[in-house]
C-alpha cells in the first residue's frame, strides 16, 4: 500500500507538531522540526515495512529531531540584550506577555491536577495528548478494546477538568 506523501503530510502534521512543541516549547522551532522530520522521512520512506505504523515511525523521528535540536541550542551561547532592545523585539513580534503568563499558569494547574490522577489515567492521557496516539493505537499497545480505551480517556479527561476547576477555585 503506497500513500501519497502530501496525504501523509496532512495526516500526521498536527501530531508531529504537537510532539515537537511539547519538547521545544516554541512554535517556530516546532514547525522547523516537523519540516525536517518530513524531509528525513521522505528520504527513508523505502525503509518502512508496515504502513500502519507510519504515525509511530514519524513520531520517533520528530522526537529525536527535537531532542537533537535542543542539544544544539544548549551549546550555543546567548547574547545579552538591554531592556530597550527586548521591549522593541517584543513589540515587533506582537507577543502578549499576559497571555503567555496565563497560559503558563494554566499549564502548571493542569500539570498539578494530572499528578492527582491514577497512574492508569496519567498513562492514557500521556499516550493520547503528549504522544498524539489515536485510541486504536493505544488499544493495540495496551491490548485493550478500543471502546474501553475511549471510555477510560473520556473519564480521565473529565476528572482532570474537575481537578483543574477545583484548583482555580481554591
Amino acid at each position: 500500500m503506497v500513500l501519497d506523501f502530501s496525504e501523509i503530510y496532512s495526516l500526521f502534521y498536527k501530531r508531529l507538531y504537537l510532539n515537537a512543541y511539547s519538547i521545544t516549547r516554541d512554535r517556530y522551532y516546532a514547525e522547523d522540526i516537523v519540516q525536517e522530520t518530513f524531509i528525513k522521512a521522505m528520504n527513508k520512506m523505502d525503509t518502512i515495512e508496515d504502513v500502519r505504523k507510519m504515525g509511530a515511525w514519524l513520531s520517533v523521528i520528530a522526537t529525536r529531531t527535537a531532542i537533537d535540536f535542543i542539544r544544539r541550542e544548549k551549546k550555543r551561547k546567548g547574547v545579552l540584550m538591554d531592556q530597550e532592545t527586548l521591549e522593541f523585539i517584543g513589540k515587533e513580534m506582537n507577543q502578549n506577555v499576559l497571555q503567555e503568563v496565563e497560559a503558563s499558569c494554566l499549564f502548571d494547574q493542569i500539570k498539578n491536577a494530572a499528578g492527582k490522577l491514577s497512574r492508569e489515567q496519567q498513562g492514557l492521557l500521556t499516550l493520547k495528548v503528549l504522544k498524539g496516539l489515536k485510541e486504536e493505537e493505544i488499544a493495540h499497545l495496551l491490548q485493550l478494546n478500543p471502546c474501553t480505551v475511549k471510555t477510560k480517556i473520556y473519564r480521565a479527561r473529565k476528572k482532570l477538568k474537575t481537578l483543574v476547576f477545583e484548583t482555580k477555585i481554591a
